[in-house]
Protein backbone atom coordinates (compact mmCIF):
# COMPACT_ATOMS: atom_id res chain seq x y z
CA UNK A 1 0.00 0.00 0.00
CA UNK A 2 2.27 2.79 -1.23
CA UNK A 3 1.78 6.43 -0.33
CA UNK A 4 2.54 9.44 -2.54
CA UNK A 5 3.30 12.72 -0.76
CA UNK A 6 3.24 16.02 -2.68
CA UNK A 7 4.67 19.41 -1.76
CA UNK A 8 3.74 22.03 -4.35
CA UNK A 9 5.39 25.37 -3.69
CA UNK A 10 5.63 28.60 -5.63
CA UNK A 11 8.52 27.35 -7.74
CA UNK A 12 8.71 23.56 -7.64
CA UNK A 13 6.66 20.42 -7.11
CA UNK A 14 8.43 17.96 -4.84
CA UNK A 15 7.19 14.40 -4.45
CA UNK A 16 8.09 11.34 -2.43
CA UNK A 17 6.71 7.81 -2.54
CA UNK A 18 6.72 5.77 0.66
CA UNK A 19 6.05 2.13 1.42
CA UNK A 20 2.99 3.06 3.51
CA UNK A 21 1.17 6.15 4.86
CA UNK A 22 2.75 5.91 8.31
CA UNK A 23 5.38 7.95 10.12
CA UNK A 24 8.85 6.53 9.54
CA UNK A 25 7.82 4.57 6.45
CA UNK A 26 10.52 3.48 4.01
CA UNK A 27 11.19 5.96 1.20
CA UNK A 28 10.88 4.27 -2.20
CA UNK A 29 11.48 7.16 -4.61
CA UNK A 30 11.49 10.94 -4.71
CA UNK A 31 12.00 13.84 -7.07
CA UNK A 32 11.33 17.48 -7.85
CA UNK A 33 10.32 19.43 -10.95
CA UNK A 34 9.84 23.11 -11.66
CA UNK A 35 6.18 24.04 -12.04
CA UNK A 36 6.57 24.65 -15.77
CA UNK A 37 7.49 20.95 -16.16
CA UNK A 38 4.55 19.43 -14.27
CA UNK A 39 2.92 18.28 -17.51
CA UNK A 40 5.74 15.78 -18.10
CA UNK A 41 5.48 13.97 -14.76
CA UNK A 42 3.28 11.11 -15.98
CA UNK A 43 5.49 10.26 -18.94
CA UNK A 44 8.81 10.86 -17.19
CA UNK A 45 9.39 10.83 -13.41
CA UNK A 46 6.20 9.00 -12.45
CA UNK A 47 6.28 6.53 -15.32
CA UNK A 48 6.95 3.08 -13.88
CA UNK A 49 6.27 3.95 -10.23
CA UNK A 50 4.02 1.58 -8.25
CA UNK A 51 0.41 2.76 -8.22
CA UNK A 52 -0.10 4.75 -5.00
CA UNK A 53 -3.03 3.56 -2.91
CA UNK A 54 -3.04 6.75 -0.84
CA UNK A 55 -1.99 10.32 -1.66
CA UNK A 56 -1.78 13.52 0.34
CA UNK A 57 -0.20 16.84 -0.44
CA UNK A 58 0.05 20.49 0.43
CA UNK A 59 -0.11 23.20 -2.19
CA UNK A 60 0.34 26.96 -2.15
CA UNK A 61 0.04 27.42 -5.91
CA UNK A 62 -3.32 28.27 -7.50
CA UNK A 63 -6.17 26.19 -8.90
CA UNK A 64 -4.55 25.98 -12.34
CA UNK A 65 -1.57 24.11 -10.85
CA UNK A 66 -3.93 21.86 -8.89
CA UNK A 67 -5.68 20.87 -12.11
CA UNK A 68 -2.39 20.13 -13.84
CA UNK A 69 -1.27 17.88 -10.98
CA UNK A 70 -4.61 16.05 -11.05
CA UNK A 71 -4.26 15.50 -14.80
CA UNK A 72 -0.85 13.88 -14.30
CA UNK A 73 -2.24 11.58 -11.61
CA UNK A 74 -4.79 10.22 -14.09
CA UNK A 75 -1.88 7.94 -15.00
CA UNK A 76 -2.95 5.83 -11.99
CA UNK A 77 -6.64 6.81 -11.95
CA UNK A 78 -5.94 8.42 -8.57
CA UNK A 79 -7.15 11.84 -7.43
CA UNK A 80 -4.86 13.98 -5.24
CA UNK A 81 -5.95 14.91 -1.72
CA UNK A 82 -4.80 18.22 -0.26
CA UNK A 83 -4.27 19.33 3.32
CA UNK A 84 -6.26 22.35 4.43
CA UNK A 85 -5.17 24.02 7.66
CA UNK A 86 -7.55 23.32 10.53
CA UNK A 87 -7.93 24.32 14.19
CA UNK A 88 -6.24 21.10 15.28
CA UNK A 89 -4.51 18.12 13.69
CA UNK A 90 -2.00 15.45 14.70
CA UNK A 91 -1.79 16.81 18.23
CA UNK A 92 -0.98 20.36 17.13
CA UNK A 93 -3.38 23.26 17.76
CA UNK A 94 -3.61 26.24 15.44
CA UNK A 95 -3.48 29.67 17.05
CA UNK A 96 -4.05 31.61 13.81
CA UNK A 97 -6.94 34.10 13.98
CA UNK A 98 -8.55 32.27 11.05
CA UNK A 99 -7.00 28.76 11.10
CA UNK A 100 -8.02 27.85 7.55
CA UNK A 101 -6.09 30.87 6.20
CA UNK A 102 -2.75 29.58 7.44
CA UNK A 103 -0.74 28.34 4.45
CA UNK A 104 -0.97 24.57 4.14
CA UNK A 105 2.80 24.26 3.76
CA UNK A 106 3.33 26.18 6.99
CA UNK A 107 0.81 24.01 8.84
CA UNK A 108 2.30 20.74 7.59
CA UNK A 109 5.87 21.85 8.39
CA UNK A 110 4.80 22.82 11.92
CA UNK A 111 3.29 19.35 12.43
CA UNK A 112 6.41 17.71 11.01
CA UNK A 113 8.68 19.70 13.33
CA UNK A 114 6.56 18.99 16.40
CA UNK A 115 6.61 15.24 15.86
CA UNK A 116 10.28 15.22 14.95
CA UNK A 117 11.02 16.58 18.42
CA UNK A 118 8.54 14.27 20.16
CA UNK A 119 10.15 11.24 18.47
CA UNK A 120 13.37 12.19 20.28
CA UNK A 121 11.56 12.72 23.57
CA UNK A 122 11.98 16.51 23.37
CA UNK A 123 9.12 18.53 24.86
CA UNK A 124 10.26 22.09 24.23
CA UNK A 125 9.10 25.15 22.27
CA UNK A 126 10.22 25.22 18.67
CA UNK A 127 10.92 27.74 15.93
CA UNK A 128 10.28 26.41 12.42
CA UNK A 129 11.96 28.21 9.52
CA UNK A 130 11.13 27.60 5.85
CA UNK A 131 13.44 29.28 3.36
CA UNK A 132 12.07 29.30 -0.16
CA UNK A 133 10.54 31.85 -2.54
CA UNK A 134 9.19 33.38 0.67
CA UNK A 135 10.53 32.82 4.17
CA UNK A 136 8.33 31.88 7.12
CA UNK A 137 9.36 31.75 10.78
CA UNK A 138 6.88 29.98 13.07
CA UNK A 139 6.63 29.64 16.86
CA UNK A 140 5.29 26.55 18.64
CA UNK A 141 5.10 26.21 22.42
CA UNK A 142 5.97 23.08 24.41
CA UNK A 143 2.34 21.89 24.42
CA UNK A 144 2.16 21.86 20.60
CA UNK A 145 0.28 25.12 20.13
CA UNK A 146 1.18 27.22 17.10
CA UNK A 147 1.53 30.70 18.58
CA UNK A 148 2.01 32.61 15.33
CA UNK A 149 4.63 33.34 12.73
CA UNK A 150 6.10 35.89 10.36
CA UNK A 151 6.49 36.00 6.59
CA UNK A 152 9.23 37.85 4.75
CA UNK A 153 10.60 37.82 1.20
CA UNK A 154 13.14 35.25 0.13
CA UNK A 155 16.48 36.24 -1.40
CA UNK A 156 15.17 36.41 -4.96
CA UNK A 157 12.18 38.61 -4.15
CA UNK A 158 14.35 40.99 -2.10
CA UNK A 159 16.82 41.40 -4.97
CA UNK A 160 14.09 41.90 -7.58
CA UNK A 161 12.36 44.47 -5.39
CA UNK A 162 15.57 46.45 -5.00
CA UNK A 163 16.35 46.23 -8.71
CA UNK A 164 12.87 47.43 -9.70
CA UNK A 165 12.83 50.25 -7.15
CA UNK A 166 16.40 51.51 -7.44
CA UNK A 167 17.68 53.12 -10.64
CA UNK A 168 20.69 51.41 -12.19
CA UNK A 169 20.82 48.58 -9.65
CA UNK A 170 21.37 45.45 -11.77
CA UNK A 171 24.21 43.41 -10.32
CA UNK A 172 25.03 39.71 -10.07
CA UNK A 173 24.56 37.77 -6.85
CA UNK A 174 27.47 38.29 -4.52
CA UNK A 175 28.85 36.66 -1.39
CA UNK A 176 27.87 37.01 2.25
CA UNK A 177 30.44 39.19 3.97
CA UNK A 178 30.60 40.69 7.45
CA UNK A 179 31.60 44.03 5.93
CA UNK A 180 30.62 44.11 2.23
CA UNK A 181 32.70 46.44 0.07
CA UNK A 182 30.83 46.08 -3.24
CA UNK A 183 27.19 46.29 -4.23
CA UNK A 184 26.77 42.60 -5.12
CA UNK A 185 28.05 41.48 -1.72
CA UNK A 186 26.05 44.22 0.01
CA UNK A 187 22.79 42.98 -1.53
CA UNK A 188 23.41 39.30 -0.82
CA UNK A 189 24.58 40.00 2.72
CA UNK A 190 21.62 42.29 3.40
CA UNK A 191 19.07 39.68 2.39
CA UNK A 192 20.82 36.92 4.31
CA UNK A 193 21.17 38.99 7.48
CA UNK A 194 17.52 40.06 7.26
CA UNK A 195 16.41 36.41 7.34
CA UNK A 196 18.90 35.43 10.04
CA UNK A 197 17.83 38.42 12.12
CA UNK A 198 14.15 37.50 11.81
CA UNK A 199 14.88 34.00 13.08
CA UNK A 200 16.93 35.32 15.98
CA UNK A 201 14.14 37.74 16.92
CA UNK A 202 11.56 34.92 16.94
CA UNK A 203 13.85 32.79 19.11
CA UNK A 204 14.09 35.72 21.55
CA UNK A 205 10.30 36.25 21.45
CA UNK A 206 9.46 32.63 22.25
CA UNK A 207 12.19 32.39 24.90
CA UNK A 208 10.64 35.38 26.66
CA UNK A 209 7.09 34.03 26.22
CA UNK A 210 7.72 30.41 27.21
CA UNK A 211 10.59 30.85 29.66
CA UNK A 212 12.98 28.52 27.86
CA UNK A 213 15.10 28.52 24.72
CA UNK A 214 13.35 26.80 21.81
CA UNK A 215 14.67 24.23 19.42
CA UNK A 216 15.07 25.60 15.89
CA UNK A 217 14.40 23.54 12.76
CA UNK A 218 15.03 24.91 9.28
CA UNK A 219 13.85 23.54 5.94
CA UNK A 220 13.22 24.70 2.38
CA UNK A 221 15.05 24.66 -0.93
CA UNK A 222 17.29 27.58 0.05
CA UNK A 223 17.92 26.45 3.63
CA UNK A 224 21.47 25.38 2.82
CA UNK A 225 22.26 28.93 1.67
CA UNK A 226 21.24 30.31 5.05
CA UNK A 227 22.98 27.68 7.15
CA UNK A 228 26.45 29.32 7.36
CA UNK A 229 24.96 32.68 8.38
CA UNK A 230 22.57 31.64 11.13
CA UNK A 231 23.20 33.16 14.55
CA UNK A 232 21.18 30.57 16.50
CA UNK A 233 21.63 26.82 16.88
CA UNK A 234 19.44 24.94 14.40
CA UNK A 235 18.79 21.62 12.69
CA UNK A 236 18.52 21.56 8.88
CA UNK A 237 15.87 19.07 7.69
CA UNK A 238 15.16 18.64 3.98
CA UNK A 239 12.10 16.40 4.44
CA UNK A 240 10.14 18.39 7.03
CA UNK A 241 6.98 18.81 4.95
CA UNK A 242 7.04 15.15 3.96
CA UNK A 243 7.49 14.26 7.65
CA UNK A 244 4.37 16.30 8.40
CA UNK A 245 2.38 14.70 5.59
CA UNK A 246 3.29 11.24 6.88
CA UNK A 247 2.14 12.18 10.39
CA UNK A 248 -1.18 13.48 9.07
CA UNK A 249 -1.67 10.51 6.72
CA UNK A 250 -0.96 7.99 9.48
CA UNK A 251 -3.94 9.37 11.37
CA UNK A 252 -6.33 10.10 8.51
CA UNK A 253 -5.89 6.82 6.69
CA UNK A 254 -5.93 4.71 9.85
CA UNK A 255 -9.57 5.65 10.41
Amino acid sequence: MTFLALDVGNTRLKWAQYEAPVAGAKLLAQGAVFLENIDRLAEEEWNGLPIPSRTLGCIVAGDAIKRRVAEQMELWDVAPRWVVSSPQEAGVSNGYDHPARLGADRWVAIIGARHRLLARGVHKPCVVVMVGTAVTVEAIDASGKFLGGIILPGHGIMLRALESGTAGLHVPTGEVRDFPTNTSDALTSGGTFAIAGAVQRMVENITRHCGETPECIMTGGAGWKMAPSMSVKFELVDSLIFDGLLEIASRRFAL
